[in-house]
């Protein structure tokens, strides 16, 4: 018991300093070992208003599941509120208070396409098909970590070669692909710094 407690308080211990545990697990005890892992660099932790983060404001117009459903269901092709409904396996006041927002929000749009009795379908605005690659990078995270162990259901194929697309990102200015450990954030605002972390 005595190995628990020490292993608990240096678990603690590295809570409170912000350390990262390295553990050693035997069939005997468990050893907790503290190994402090820094950046080469500090990085500065962009202050911000928290009304104004672009994620959050993003988050707010999707607002849920569904939301993020219907939208791929609108990038797949379908339009109609039967196919969507049918595809989904949602209720249809669900369904229809989710396109409600969408338009409310100007990421679709309703176009008639059937006077008598009023009929429309619902298509992707300059605002919607711009998330695109949100709607891909969750498929390509859920393909890579969730899916089942041939892949997940649907292939993305680029229409010009027909090969497999893969979302990734590049820098605006030198084209090159980056990872988070090339990225680093800075307020739009000039010295507004927070606390290095």
């Amino acid at each position: 018991m005595a190995w628990a407690r020490s292993a608990r308080s240096a678990l603690a211990a590295g809570a409170a300093n912000r350390s990262l545990i390295e553990t050693d697990c035997t069939a005997v005890g468990f050893c907790a070992q503290l190994s402090c892992y820094t950046p080469a660099v500090p990085t500065a932790y962009p202050v911000f208003d928290r009304t104004t983060c672009s994620v959050a404001r993003t988050v707010d117009v999707l607002g849920d599941t569904w939301s993020l459903l219907v939208l791929r269901e609108l990038f797949l092709g379908a339009h109609r509120f039967d196919q969507m409904q049918q595809h989904l396996g949602i209720a249809r006041n669900i369904l229809a208070a989710r396109l409600k927002r969408l338009v409310e929000h100007g990421l679709i749009e309703k176009r008639l396409y059937r006077a008598h009795p009023p009929r429309f379908e619902y298509h992707l605005t300059r605002q919607g098909l711009d998330l695109h690659p949100v709607i891909v990078g969750l498929m390509q995270w859920g393909d890579r970590y969730l899916a089942d162990p041939e892949g997940g259901p649907v292939v993305l194929e680029h229409r010009r070669c027909g090969q497999a697309m893969q979302l990734v990102p590049v820098c605006r200015a030198c084209r090159e692909p980056v990872s988070p450990r090339d990225t680093r954030a800075r307020s739009r605002v000039p010295d507004r710094v927070g606390p290095t972390r």
